[in-house]
C-alpha cells in the first residue's frame, strides 16, 4: 500500500463531504471560480488603467496650487470610454487625451475654465476667467499660456514614459 499524497487525501475528504448532499449549479460555479481568476487581478481592467494614469499624474504634474492636478484627475475619470480603447497601454490613452486637449481650442478653453473654477473652489475665492485671445487678469493664477505649457510638458513626460530613449 502506497502512502496517500496530499492530492489523494484532499480528494477523498471532498468525496466524503459531498456524499451526504446534493450537487447544485452553485457548487459547480464555486468550484470553478477558484481557477477562473487565477493570475488576474480582481480589479476591472478599466479601473486599473485609470488608477495607473492617476498615479502617473500624481508623480509628474507640476502644479503649485493643485487645481490643475485635481481637474486633470476628474477629466481622466470622466473620459473612461476613451481610456477603455487603450487598456493595455493606459499612458497612450493619456497622451491621446492630452493631444486632444492641446489641439482642440474649444475643449482647451473649457478645460482652462474648469481649472480656474476648481482653483476658486479650493481657495474660497472668486475665479477670474481669461477670455480666448485676451490677456489674463493680473490676479489670475492659471492663464491659458501657462496651462498650455504645463499640458505640453506633461505630454512630453508621458511620451517619454511610453517610449523611453
Amino acid at each position: 500500500m502506497t502512502p496517500a499524497t496530499p492530492d489523494d487525501s484532499s480528494q477523498s475528504l471532498e468525496q466524503e463531504i459531498r456524499a451526504g448532499r446534493q450537487f447544485s449549479l452553485g457548487d459547480a460555479i464555486g468550484k470553478e471560480a477558484g481557477a477562473f481568476m487565477r493570475g488576474e487581478s480582481p480589479m476591472p481592467r478599466l479601473t486599473r488603467a485609470i488608477a495607473q494614469i492617476l498615479h502617473f499624474l500624481d508623480l509628474h504634474v507640476v502644479d503649485g496650487s493643485g487645481a490643475l492636478l485635481a481637474t486633470l484627475k476628474t477629466w481622466v475619470k470622466t473620459n473612461d470610454t476613451q481610456i477603455s480603447r487603450y487598456l493595455d497601454s493606459p499612458l497612450t490613452a493619456l497622451a491621446v487625451l492630452l493631444e486632444r486637449l492641446l489641439h482642440n481650442q474649444a475643449l482647451f478653453y473649457d478645460f482652462a475654465r474648469q481649472v480656474t473654477m476648481t482653483w476658486g473652489e479650493m481657495n474660497g475665492e472668486r475665479p477670474r476667467f481669461q477670455q480666448p485671445g485676451q490677456s489674463p487678469h493680473p490676479d489670475q493664477v492659471y492663464c491659458h499660456a501657462d496651462l498650455r505649457a504645463s499640458l505640453a510638458a506633461l505630454l512630453h513626460r508621458v511620451t517619454g514614459a511610453i517610449a523611453p530613449a
